[in-house]
């Protein structure tokens, strides 16, 4: 067994170094994995049971990859482009801009200065409904709503700062993440995600709050050196809405709408089930059927009705493929007998549970600081906790939970995380200074999280 020790810890080593030097996370994992799967062969360990494989174990390695890839596009896989084709068609149609316009003009009524911090940093994590990209939510931010915000009275790194926020840990059943623990964790979709409300919205008010406080306190040690005072920001584009209708904006929550409607509906009609991709594929055609109608022509709107299987494959691509590299990854150590012992090792511990829950959460939380975000560690190792989480006698959900949404607030952190440093470029300023406008409320994020979770998340 030393030997399998050593060629997982080296594999890991590796593969962590290469994410942190910007490698490909996904590409990396699926070498990482293949590497491991062909040790477990080489240490004579089978892949498959006999008469189940190829017959030669160097090709077992490849058909372990190829049915990883079948198996999470049966289970997760096909939700997660779904969404992905859904939000780039929303996306090419203008709608997702409609709805980010509409959601900004109240804060334009908001009189109490004191409040705009708070209100935006909410607002904004309501926006990722919408754009789900921390990214790209934060370009049509800078160029939308920055403006508004200096206007407004608040310093250059207020606004940039809550900005760079927005995208955090928003309970939403459309979440790739949500869907794949829930999966994993064999819940339903909607109780995972009230589970996650739980933690998410108490921790979300509490930023808010934290993100008030801090960002009021760099502005007084700050003032007078200019490091806060406003500065000029390269706009970045941002399509004009000018004769899209205001009713679009609706349609990129449509999903969840439908959603929140069956889900009542099934309370009184019996037999009734909810399945997202039907309901996303039924909101897609209606949004077809509005434009054919808007348009008066439906050969006119076919290039933007694609977009929803080009996005489906983006998803793929930059998702699901990740998510396969880290269930390949998975099984490879899985192959070497690591879990096995592992999970022998917790088997009836005192505390067993807890500790490892903190275990995976604060080296998810690392690895974000280091990698720029941590859902590449948290894919990596969802496929793990079900047996962990068994033998330590605890719910999975105590140990992906924190994982999970640590893993989304660890960009706030992170001085390579893109989000900060697309702001940071916006308003041409390093990115150490957005930092320290996001760091402090990020971990407070952090600290909420793992207290929440120990009180509030089954056992």
């Amino acid at each position: 067994m030393i030997a399998e020790i050593i060629l997982v810890l080296v594999v890991l080593v590796a593969i962590g170094y290469l994410i942190i030097k910007k490698y490909n996370p996904a590409l990396t994992l699926i070498i990482g994995g293949l590497v491991l799967l062909l040790g477990a062969w080489a240490l004579g360990h089978p892949l498959y049971a006999a008469g189940k494989g190829t017959g030669f174990g160097l090709f077992d390695v490849f058909m372990v990859f190829k049915d990883t890839i079948l198996d999470q596009l049966k289970a997760a896989g096909l939700v997660i482009m779904v969404l992905f084709g859904y939000s780039a068609y929303m996306n090419n149609i203008g709608a997702n801009q409609v709805a980010v316009n509409y959601m900004v003009k109240p804060l334009r009524h908001i009189k109490h200065k004191a409040l705009i911090v708070p209100a935006v940093f909410l607002l904004g994590n309501v926006m990722s409904l919408v754009i789900p990209s921390a990214s790209s939510l934060a370009i049509i931010l800078m160029s939308i709503l920055y403006p508004v915000l200096v206007g407004m009275g608040l310093s250059s790194l207020t606004a940039a700062g809550v900005i760079a926020c927005t995208a955090t840990i928003m309970p939403t059943p459309l979440g790739a993440d949500n869907v794949i623990a829930a999966k994993t964790l064999k819940y339903d979709l909607i109780e995972y995600v009230g589970n996650n409300a739980k933690i998410a919205i108490p921790s979300l008010l509490i930023m808010a709050l934290a993100h008030y406080i801090w960002q009021k306190w760099c502005d007084r040690h700050e003032e007078g050196t200019g490091v806060a005072d406003p500065v000029d920001h390269d706009a970045k584009a941002v399509r004009d809405t000018t004769g899209i209708p205001g009713y679009y904006a609706f349609l990129p929550l449509l999903p969840l709408i439908l959603i929140l409607v069956i889900g009542i509906a099934a309370m009184f009609i019996k037999g009734l089930t909810m399945d997202i991709v039907v309901l996303t594929f039924i909101s897609f055609f209606i949004a077809v059927i509005i434009e054919a109608v808007r348009h008066c022509s439906f050969k006119e709107i076919q290039g933007s009705v694609v977009e929803m299987f080009t996005g489906m494959g983006r998803g793929f691509s930059q998702v699901v493929i990740l998510v396969c590299g880290g269930s390949l990854f998975t099984t490879g150590v899985q192959k070497l007998g690591l879990i096995d012992a592992l999970t022998h090792s917790v088997e009836g511990s005192t505390g067993a549970g807890l500790t490892v829950a903190l275990i995976f959460a604060l080296a998810t939380c690392l690895f974000g600081f280091l990698s720029g975000g941590g859902l590449a560690m948290f894919y990596a190792v969802i496929a793990l906790v079900p047996g962990i989480a068994a033998a330590a006698g605890v719910d999975g959900i105590l140990i992906a939970m924190p994982m999970q949404l640590i893993a989304n607030l660890a960009r706030g952190i992170s001085p390579v995380a893109a989000v900060i440093m697309i702001v940071a470029a916006s308003i041409k300023v390093e990115p150490t200074k957005v930092l320290k406008r996001t760091s402090v409320p990020s971990i407070v994020g952090i600290i909420s999280v793992l207290v929440l979770s120990i009180f509030l998340l089954p056992y």
